[in-house]
Order: structure tokens, then C-alpha cells, then sequence
């Protein structure tokens, strides 16, 4: 289970670094990126629905994030990125909550007019600073999840990596 926020979600095939792009069949490697999105698109689809907060990844009550993860192949077509998508039933982009968490408590905003010291209405120093590590050592309102797309490209990483090693060697000849 992944619950971080780095870039763990890259796969990279060896071995078609040393062409050019033009050397490929476009529609070939379209094809190869389209089955990928697919497959990496039903195992998160699969993580959410059959992982019913056991596993650490948010609850399905609506079905709304599951309808929301979609895979998009880029121009070139040699890259594909799958991610949940807000959705027009979404009010806020949700996944983004449950993946990073909510902290109880609001951020410390401006002081009222005639509360801090001096002209310029300061607070004292090292009084924000106070305020930002209490709400950071305080509960969370909704706490973070695992990332579901990340473990899901991790499950398929082996089919991924046949898949487009397969459809590149298609495409080159």
C-alpha cells in the first residue's frame, strides 16, 4: 500500500530509448497505451469496490470516485494518464480529500482588527507558528487513505510492461 504523494506511479519500458519518435506506428503504440489505460483503469476500479475501507482505501457509498476513474492517451500516444476525474454530480474534487487527509480546525487566518500588537497589528513572535504546529499535532477530520491508482499500476506493472513492450515491437516494424 502506497499513501504517499511522490511520483510512484510512473512505469518506464527499457529497451526503445534509442529511437526516435518517428520511427513508431503511432497507431500501434495508441493501441498498446488504450489496452494499458483499460486494464490499469479496472484494477483501481477493482481496489475501490472490493477494498471497502479494509485495505485503507475510502469507502464506496456512491460509486461517484469509481465512475470517475478514466485513462486518457496523450497526443504523441506515448503516454497514457489514468486518474479519478471530477465529475458534474462532484461539488468539490473529493479523491483529493481522501487521499490527503482533512485536519480538524481551521488555518490561521488574519488577526481581527485591534487583537495584535503594534501599528501593523502583529501577532506576537512565534504565535503563528504555535497555532500551525497545534492544528498539525491535532485529530484528523477525515484521515488520509491508500492510493488506490498507485497500488493499482503496481498489481499490473508485469501485464503493463508485456503489453506495451509488445505493442512498440509491433509498432517498429
Amino acid at each position: 500500500m502506497s499513501n504517499s504523494a511522490s511520483i510512484d506511479a510512473y512505469l518506464h519500458v527499457e529497451g526503445f530509448d534509442s529511437f526516435q519518435r518517428d520511427a513508431f506506428d503511432k497507431r500501434k503504440i495508441r493501441a498498446g497505451m488504450r489496452k494499458v489505460g483499460r486494464l490499469v483503469t479496472q484494477r483501481a476500479q477493482m481496489n475501490l469496490v472490493l477494498g471497502k475501507d479494509q485495505d485503507g482505501y475510502p469507502i464506496n457509498r456512491t460509486g461517484e470516485t469509481v465512475q470517475s476513474i478514466s485513462f486518457k492517451v496523450s497526443r504523441s500516444g506515448f503516454l497514457v494518464r489514468i486518474s479519478p476525474t471530477k465529475t458534474t454530480s462532484m461539488k468539490e474534487f473529493y479523491p483529493a480529500y481522501l487521499h490527503y487527509g482533512v485536519k480538524k480546525g481551521r488555518r490561521p487566518g488574519k488577526l481581527a482588527p485591534g487583537k495584535g500588537k503594534g501599528k501593523s497589528n502583529r501577532r506576537a513572535k512565534g504565535e503563528r507558528a504555535r497555532l500551525v504546529a497545534e492544528r498539525a499535532a491535532g485529530e484528523w477530520r477525515i484521515t488520509p487513505r491508500n492510493n488506490y491508482m498507485v497500488d493499482a499500476l503496481q498489481d499490473a506493472a508485469p501485464q503493463v510492461q508485456s503489453i506495451l513492450s509488445a505493442a512498440f515491437a509491433a509498432a517498429l516494424g
